[in-house]
């Protein structure tokens, strides 16, 4: 799949998650193999980049390619001064977000709001596709709610607007994240356009990406909640995409040494203090897909130190010596 100039090394690519796909995050699923990572989402405002959290959210990766920002706002004149900085910070990819569900997002008529509105949709995409010399794309929902499904108009102004790819996440914003993705939505929009489109939404196993692949007739898949815990899921998805087979298991140690560098790169990131409270949430879901972690998980998100998360996580390692620490 090609965005632009950019060719991605594998059709799965991580999607951006505000509070998760930090750099440390994105260059862990990059190690295993996910062929594009974008930044958590950043505000449009440029008067708060100042912040300690728009600054980590804008750290680009200069060592990644395609370099991906996601910017997220209402105001299109805002959006391409957004984007032009961000270009001028060494992104290479600029991603529009129009389909952040969350309501604080919403209710500055950002994120999925924007669906209800597609004259300020055609607005904001053609005002910001006019303003920098890379290419942009954009992640959007199938519609405001079930009566209001508009993602196939959506698509089509992207397109005429200079779109270059569009992920789509197969639900409504009134969805958030329950029910089922629609695929056969999905594969509509895919139809209709000739520009890429990655399908989101639900897509947490090998068999299930290929399922999806299959339905939507999409060009990528853009793993979300399926990789916290999990960055390993794209050696899985690439390898039963490309032979059909199923990896071998990861070794404990492996998994181990995994949790650890994980937990190093979110301290040097943050900082000790940030890095710790950053630590529990990423600890919380590794725990998730370990078996007998309950003690563990109950014990390592309540230390406040960098140095005893380090100790928890080696000794719990240490304890299941003998076992398959991963959960099936």
């Amino acid at each position: 799949m090609n965005i632009g100039k950019y060719k991605l090394s594998s059709p799965f690519t991580l999607a951006p998650m505000a509070g998760i796909s930090d750099a440390p995050f994105r260059r862990l699923c990059r190690r295993f193999g996910a062929g594009m990572t974008t930044s958590e989402m950043t505000t449009a405002d440029i008067s708060l980049w100042q912040t300690a959290k728009s600054r980590r959210r804008l750290n680009l990766d200069m060592d990644a390619e395609p370099r991906v920002v996601q910017i997220a706002g209402s105001d299109p004149d805002q959006l391409a001064l957004a984007a032009t900085l961000c270009v001028d910070r060494g992104a290479q990819i600029i991603d529009i977000n129009m389909g952040c569900p969350a309501k604080k997002v919403c209710r500055q008529a950002a994120g999925s709001a924007l669906l209800r509105d597609p004259l300020l949709v055609r607005r904001i995409l053609t005002s910001v596709v006019g303003a920098v010399q890379v290419p942009v794309t954009l992640k959007i929902r199938t519609g405001w709610d079930r009566d209001n499904r508009n993602g196939l108009e959506v698509a089509h102004i992207a397109e005429d607007s200079g779109i270059q790819a569009l992920a789509v996440h197969g639900r409504t914003r009134a969805c958030r994240y329950q029910g089922d993705a629609e695929y056969e939505t999905v594969a509509q929009i895919k139809s209709s356009v000739s520009i890429p489109v990655i399908a989101n939404g639900d897509i947490t196993t090998p068999e299930k990406s290929l399922e999806v692949l299959r339905v939507s007739s999409a060009d990528g898949l853009m793993i979300g909640r399926a990789a916290r815990g999990r960055p390993w899921i794209f050696r899985e998805l690439n390898e039963f995409f490309q032979t059909g087979k199923k990896t071998v298991p990861l070794e404990k140690n492996r998994v181990r040494d995994i949790m650890l560098d994980h937990l190093n790169d979110l301290y040097q990131f943050y900082g000790d203090t940030t890095g710790v409270r950053v630590a529990r949430k990423h600890l919380t879901w590794y725990c998730a897909g370990l078996k007998n972690s309950q003690e563990f998980r109950s014990q390592v998100v309540r230390v406040d130190s960098a140095s005893e998360q380090i100790r928890l996580t080696r000794s719990f390692f240490g304890t299941h010596a003998g076992d398959n620490v991963l959960a099936a």
